[in-house]
């Protein structure tokens, strides 16, 4: 647990810094958007209920899909802007993340900005006509001061609710205080789940009680606090650029998807580059969909995927191949349609399986997906977040004429704890997961081969596709890493009293293939 902990410390300074950048950016185009309109909305009782509709109707958007919703917005937005000048949008990253998160800001500031302004007492409005303000006048010296502290109580709530909400931004690429909880669930590694929420909750309560300073002094006529509120916000935000002054882009950006196997194949990819001495950085926590956008945007500039989920997701092919057919007309297809490079297969295979507890399954006498069909029925089925709108599910479901009386999706870690304790039935496991041997499941037998193969490869974007350090670094791992390697560098994170960080699983598949010591692959 204390190297668990020492680990969440050095990762900190640029998690926090990230998060709070991330946070103050939206917050003040939050503010200067939500302002405006709420003192238009107030001036015109016409256009009040569209205003509020309109900025609550983000509030009823979960945070999550909000933040998805900006990526293949700005994917086409990007796609115009290359079109008509010759410029890239980035699409996944800080921009989504701040896109979303202002907007998702705007709500309370609105409602209290309305508040504040329609709450003044219509007799001081008068008397201040009544003197000879102008309109200009009126605002600044009456309207504002009066209107100030009830703002600001709505400045505060949003605050709040963006600090905490941007821990999501980690599932569209932007590093937050959420790489923590993402990771740490993932990796069942609850020191760094623990420390991404505490760090949060003091983020938001520090930043909430340096704005309810300003609040104070606005409701008192203390400039003193006011003062005080906004140096101490100046000084936080200040501090935020010096870890992340510190840190030099890097050379190579390196994707990985929301699991434990990806985590470790990044770590090992990445040990790879800085072996040969050049930077690399990690970009984690990515969907299926989003991965692989990335790297053919060059947002990302290698990562592992793995062939069905290519040949059915992106290549919308739904019929079957042989393993070395489909790679190969894969290499073919990825290169001619997006430039993106193919370099190998890693050597073993993460393909889906359906598994059940060893005595579950034999009281029911199942032993391949096809003797599921007579019990599917009465039984759950549980799966990671994607299976059940990947084509894959379809397919599966077709050829064996299936249906599970419940479905229910867990994070892939309590995925596996659901069919140990009963909760669910039958699991869409992985095949190269360590946890498949160490909690004794039957692996289920696919007779109609519905399930495509899924080769473990590495991919590199367009524009590194002709790099020759890059290429270099990994083709050493191509056709090295077998399936009993993969499963043990996987169980040696997500089991045991004494878990491995996935660099130290990335540590051990270097030397189970005989790479260069480690010791060459720190972090410049």
């Amino acid at each position: 647990m204390h190297d668990q902990f020492s680990a969440a410390l050095q990762l900190l300074p640029n998690y926090l810094g990230q998060h709070t950048l991330l946070c103050a950016a939206a917050l003040t185009l939050g503010v200067s958007l939500a302002l405006p309109l709420a003192f238009l909305a107030a001036r015109r009782p016409r256009i009040r209920f569209w205003v509020l509709s309109m900025t609550g109707l983000f509030q009823t958007i979960p945070g999550l899909a909000l933040l998805a919703m900006f990526y293949p917005l700005l994917l086409g937005l990007s796609d115009v802007a290359r079109a008509l000048v010759g410029i890239d949008i980035p699409a996944l990253g800080f921009l989504p993340s701040v896109a979303a998160l202002t907007l998702y800001s705007m709500m309370p500031i609105v409602r209290n900005g309305i508040a504040g302004f329609v709450g003044i007492d219509p007799a001081v409005l008068e008397a201040a006509d009544a003197v000879g303000m102008t309109p200009r006048q009126r605002f600044l010296r009456v309207e504002a001061p009066l209107a100030a502290p009830v703002v600001m109580a709505g400045i505060r709530t949003a605050a709040v609710w963006t600090i905490g909400t941007a821990t999501l931004s980690t599932s569209v690429g932007q590093t937050s205080l959420g790489n923590y909880i993402f990771s740490g669930l993932q990796t069942q590694n609850w020191v760094f789940v623990l420390f991404g929420c505490v760090a949060a909750a003091v983020l938001a309560t520090v930043v909430d009680q340096l704005l309810g300073l300003i609040e104070t002094g606005l409701s008192v006529g203390k400039r003193g606090l006011i003062g005080l509120g906004t140096a101490g916000l100046a000084l936080g935000f200040g501090l935020t650029f010096i870890p992340l002054g510190a840190v030099t882009a890097a050379g190579y950006v390196v994707g990985a998807k929301n699991f434990t196997e990806q985590y470790i194949l990044a770590e090992l990819i990445s040990r790879q580059i800085r072996v040969l001495g050049a930077r690399a950085e990690q970009q984690e926590n990515l969907g299926s969909a989003i991965a692989f956008r990335a790297l053919a945007n060059d947002e990302i500039d290698v990562y592992v995927d793995y062939t069905g989920t290519l040949w059915t997701n992106v290549m919308q092919r739904r019929d079957r191949a042989a393993p070395a057919q489909m790679q190969q007309q894969l290499t073919q297809w990825l290169a001619g349609q997006y430039g993106v490079l193919l370099l190998g297969n890693l050597g073993f295979e993460n393909a889906y399986v359906f598994a059940m507890r060893r005595d579950r399954a034999a009281a029911l006498g199942i032993t391949s997906i096809t003797d599921l069909k007579e019990h599917s029925a009465q039984l759950a089925l549980g799966t990671d977040f994607e299976f059940l709108v990947r084509p894959e599910w379809t397919t599966i479901k077709d050829a064996y004429q299936i249906d599970f009386g419940t479905k229910r999706s867990f994070e892939p870690t309590f995925m596996y704890r659901a069919v140990l304790d009963r909760s669910v039935d039958v699991i869409s496991a992985f095949s190269s997961d360590g946890r498949i041997a160490s909690d004794d499941l039957l692996v289920l037998t696919d007779p109609l081969h519905a399930i495509p193969s899924y080769e473990a490869v590495v991919l590199i974007s367009p524009k590194r596709s002709k790099d020759r350090l890059l290429i270099d670094a990994l083709t050493p791992l191509l056709g090295r890493i077998s399936i009993e390697q993969m499963r043990q560098a996987n169980l040696m994170v997500d089991r045991g009293s004494n878990r491995a960080s996935p660099r130290e699983a990335a540590g051990y598949l270097a030397r189970s293939i005989g790479l260069q010591d480690a010791s060459a692959a720190t972090t410049p």
